[in-house]
């Protein structure tokens, strides 16, 4: 019952676990430590439980409620990015159906951090059940995400929807003129380096309406080509290259 122990014992397990001994048959024990309040031992059993959840999915099971109340928990941010992270990593298709409920309100959470994250267990779980992730009408999530107004939660939501986008040969990205196109072109300023490579990749699936609105995204894009991460570089030389067409060249009317 002492929390220090149990701490203690937790990390000894990973630790076995690391070096390649077979704990696995301490995995209803350690389920068992998933109903506590502290974060550092709800990490440690988390990492053990992606583990082991394949060779001991019968028992996996045992730890579904636990996650959903987890992804539940109101006081803690970071308790509910935890969880659905986790949800997202153990990839075993007749408990995956489990985590939607999950998934689908921390698509639409009130903080950052979850959202960003959810959007990326998202993608994982298409890798498990894609007809799943497309009914649960996931795919209108993500592509609502483009428009919020965190630039990570908008580079994680282009990440997501780039992957399934490449898994299914179809065009998931749904943008227009308005509010949705500006947010992903101002995204694009505020995002750290890995986040800009994933917005504009998902830029570059897109087709301009006119002159006007190509022009628009190569003055938003250009300062990009001064970007000391090569991959940037690339990807922003990729759109550019995709709107060029499309703009009038006055002088030569």
């Amino acid at each position: 019952m002492n929390l220090d122990v149990k701490k203690e014992a937790a990390k000894q397990v990973i630790a076995m676990m690391t070096i390649g001994k077979d704990v696995s048959s301490l995995f209803p024990h350690m389920v068992k430590c998933m109903e506590t309040n502290s974060i550092e031992l709800k990490k440690l059993v988390y990492l053990y439980i992606i583990n082991y959840a394949k060779s001991k999915a019968d028992l996996a099971i045992m730890a579904v409620n636990s996650f959903q109340k987890d992804a539940k928990e109101k006081t803690s941010p970071l308790l509910r990015a935890l969880s659905i992270r986790t949800m997202g990593c153990i990839r075993i298709e007749k408990i995956t159906q489990e985590f939607f409920d999950s998934l689908k309100n921390g698509l639409q959470d009130y903080d950052p951090y979850v959202k960003k994250t959810a959007a990326i267990a998202v993608a994982k779980l298409y890798t498990i059940s894609p007809k799943l992730v497309i009914e649960q009408d996931m795919i209108k999530l993500l592509q609502g995400l483009l428009q919020d107004t965190n630039a990570i939660v908008v580079a994680n939501a282009c990440a997501a929807l780039l992957e399934i986008s490449n898994s299914t040969g179809k065009n998931y990205f749904k943008f227009n003129k308005g509010a949705n196109l500006t947010k992903v072109l101002s995204a694009v300023n505020e995002a750290n380096e890995w986040g800009q490579i994933f917005i504009l990749e998902a830029l570059s699936t897109y087709d301009p309406k006119d002159a006007e609105e190509a022009d628009q995204i190569c003055e938003r894009i250009v300062p990009r080509l001064s970007h000391y991460n090569p991959a940037v570089l690339l990807s922003a030389i990729k759109v550019l290259l995709k709107n060029i067409d499309f703009i009038v060249d006055v002088s030569a009317r």
